[in-house]
């Protein structure tokens, strides 16, 4: 394993796609209080096992 590469972000969200969703969805900006309260819980959406798997499988072949 490469060491230098083992702490790279290979995917983020950030504020602007916080609010690119809340646009679509509210048709508004979220104001900081509610950017905090979803930013702390967006991660337990995510199932980042399951995307992993997915990716590997898609691009490995064993």
């Amino acid at each position: 394993m490469n060491d230098e590469n083992d702490g790279k972000i290979i995917y983020s969200i950030n504020i602007n796609d916080i609010q690119d969703v809340a646009n679509e969805v509210l048709e508004r900006d979220l104001t900081n209080e509610e950017i905090a309260l979803v930013q702390d819980s967006v991660g337990d959406y995510i199932d980042w096992f399951q995307a992993i798997e997915n990716a590997i499988n898609q691009h490995i072949n064993e």
